[in-house]
């Protein structure tokens, strides 16, 4: 027997004996189920290789980060503000007020008859005279009353002719009787009927001139009645409002549907003044007298100076405020009645110098010292240091001898690490 068969006999006793252990033996675990599995094993240069393109994705995405922040930075949200015009006089306000503008003379005027608008000789913004005749109504029996009155007066005109010449006839025919009695031609009888007749002529002639007196009254009547169709202007105004066209009813209490109880609203333009209601806490902040500023939303580009005309004696319980009217120094044709306002009423009358606007900015806007001074202005959303030179303090704010122009964008508070060049954005 050769030395592999040998082995193999070995061998198949082996696996006969593993494949049966004998009895009294304890099973054997199998060592060749143990191997390690090395069909899995790379080289080290192999996965290094593999390792390589995720490497360099890696740097990729990182340089584009980097590339992102540097094009497109981040942007900081700021306050910002708007360099604008500010009155010096904002500094000596001690209450601030919201108001109308109102005429202290204004009317609507209408008629006391009722009759139909038959002429109408304004429109809005006409300006009459007191006494000018602003509209007519049908007249037509108006004028013939008057007529016949004047007729009337006439007639008693001639009554108190006829009347008179009766009383001297009276007069001669009882002295020639009393002559004649004087004389025993007539008898008492015939003097006392000459006496009653003097005295009848003359109550016909009393008669006669109380009836010239009530012709006249119903004449001056008439022609009153005639006059109210002639719609005339009370005073010296401008017309506001035009209520009633041609043709409408004009009635002194406008009761009918297509009735109107006014032709036009008028109002004196040099009565305007500002009404203002002032809380009952704050109006003993408020002297009769005492300089004012007036600005008008419809002119924000103005003030008007102004003095307390009067403090209403009295309060509105409901909104616990009393009414102040506040007059203009000197009136603008611009002012309408009407319009917004509101009343700065302030703690001395400021010089004609402090009621000149400057430009200024927030005073926390501005950084720097001396010389040094400087804002950041935002243009495009990116901050950039502007140098300026700055004047008075106007409050909260502070007067811009040069830098931004008005209506600049710069940021209100910026923070101790702002740059000339950052991005920023308004805070919402």
């Amino acid at each position: 027997m050769t030395s592999s068969d040998a082995s193999s006999t070995t061998s198949s006793a082996g696996g006969a004996a593993s494949a049966a252990p004998r009895a009294g033996e304890t099973a054997q675990p199998d060592l060749g189920r143990l191997s390690i599995d090395k069909t899995g094993w790379q080289s080290p240069r192999r996965s290094s290789r593999r390792r390589w393109p995720w490497l360099l994705l890696a740097a990729a995405l990182v340089g584009a980060a980097v590339a992102v922040r540097l094009l497109f930075p981040s942007e900081r949200e700021v306050r910002l503000a708007v360099v604008a015009r500010v009155y010096p006089t904002q500094s000596m306000t001690t209450l601030v007020s919201s108001g109308y503008v109102t005429a202290q003379r204004k009317a609507s005027v209408a008629s006391k008859i009722t009759s139909r608008l038959e002429w109408l000789g304004v429109e809005e913004g006409s300006r009459v005279t007191a006494g000018q005749v602003l509209a007519r109504l049908e007249s037509d029996d108006a004028r013939a009353a008057l007529d016949r009155a004047q007729a009337n007066e006439r007639g008693a005109r001639a009554d108190i002719g006829r009347a008179d010449a009766e009383l001297l006839d009276a007069n001669r025919n009882h002295a020639r009787m009393r002559k004649l009695l004087a004389e025993n031609v007539i008898s008492r009888s015939d003097l006392d009927t000459a006496e009653t007749r003097a005295l009848t002529a003359a109550a016909a002639a009393r008669v006669a001139r109380e009836a010239l007196d009530a012709a006249a009254a119903a004449r001056r009547e008439a022609a009153t009645q005639l006059e109210y169709t002639f719609i005339r202007a009370p005073f010296d105004a401008v017309v506001l409002t035009k209520n009633a066209d041609v043709g409408d009813i004009i009635t002194p209490l406008g009761a009918a549907a297509n009735a109107k109880a006014s032709v036009v609203t008028i109002a004196d333009m040099g009565s305007l003044l500002v009404e203002t209601d002032v809380s009952e806490s704050s109006v003993g902040r408020v002297k009769p007298g005492a300089p004012c500023e007036i600005a008008l939303d419809a002119l924000p580009d103005e003030r008007f100076p102004g003095r307390v005309h009067v403090i209403v004696p009295t309060a509105d319980r409901s909104k616990a405020s009393v009414m102040v009217k506040v007059a203009f120094d000197a009136l603008d044709p611009r002012v309408l009645p009407e319009m917004s306002a509101r009343v700065a009423f302030l703690d001395r009358a400021p010089t004609p110098e402090e009621r000149r606007p400057r430009p200024a900015v927030p005073a926390a806007a501005v950084r720097g010292e001396g010389e040094s001074r400087f804002v950041f202005v935002v243009r495009e959303g990116v901050a950039r240091r502007a140098s300026v030179r700055t004047g008075m303090a106007l409050g909260d704010a502070v007067e811009l001898l040069s830098g931004p122009a008005e209506g600049d964008r710069v940021v209100a508070d910026p923070p101790a690490d702002l740059a000339d060049g950052d991005r920023v954005r308004m805070q919402p």
